[in-house]
């Protein structure tokens, strides 16, 4: 019974750590795409309060709390597990390159949880072991932070609303009335769509491609 009380201990432990690890990485995502913005000319999200690292100011009900953890009873407590924190608001017109601004703004949240998982995936693979001996579990800490942020890069680059890779699908579709078409059925059903994806399996074909970026960065297998 004590080793079973043990067991759910670490494990309680584990998806602690997971979440503030999903949390913040998901805030950071949104701070870049803050940050971009504001450099673009755009003070949008510096007005509204939400260049900041406090957790408060970005939590999303659905996408921060609920949908972590219906994915995380879903799997039995394995994970992986996804969310995303409320969008920065952004107004493109402030831009100063209105052609490629919004692009530029899009790819910045994914290019930050990049950026996280090599920092954090480098220190994995060239520091010396002993060094993460002596805090035992941090090596796991930065072996999930290099997860997740390659989760959450691949995830946010599908071209499906409200993504930001979406954003990136939209500008390269040409103007025409079938495109159009495809572009407001998008909008109007992206959020059902990923959620059908993330709870019926549509998803699991990255697997192999997250495990693989992971593998490149961190040279664990």
């Amino acid at each position: 019974m004590l080793l079973l009380i043990n067991k759910m201990s670490v494990i309680t432990i584990v998806t602690i750590f997971y979440f503030i690890i999903l949390l913040f990485s998901v805030i950071i995502h949104e701070l870049a795409h803050g940050y971009i913005a504001y450099s673009l000319g755009d003070p949008t999200a510096k007005y509204s309060g939400r260049l900041t690292l406090n957790p408060l100011k970005h939590l999303d009900a659905f996408g921060s709390i609920i949908l972590p953890g219906l994915l995380l009873l879903a799997s039995g407590g394995q994970g992986p597990v996804l969310g995303w924190a409320k969008p920065v608001p952004i107004n493109t017109y402030n831009f100063k390159d209105q052609k490629w601004g919004d692009v530029k703004v899009a790819i910045a949240g994914p290019g930050s949880n990049i950026l996280l998982a090599i920092i954090f995936g480098l220190l994995l693979r060239f520091v010396p072991v002993n060094i993460f001996a002596l805090a035992p579990g941090m090596s796991l800490i930065f072996y999930y932070i290099v997860q997740i942020n390659v989760m959450l890069a691949i995830f946010n680059l599908l071209p499906i609303p409200p993504l930001d890779g979406s954003w990136v699908l939209f500008k390269f579709l040409p103007a025409t009335p079938n495109f159009e078409k495809v572009k407001m059925f998008l909008q109007q059903y992206g959020l059902i769509i990923l959620i059908f994806l993330l709870f019926f399996g549509g998803l699991s074909g990255f697997d192999n491609a997250i495990n693989y970026i992971i593998y490149l960065i961190t040279g664990v297998g």
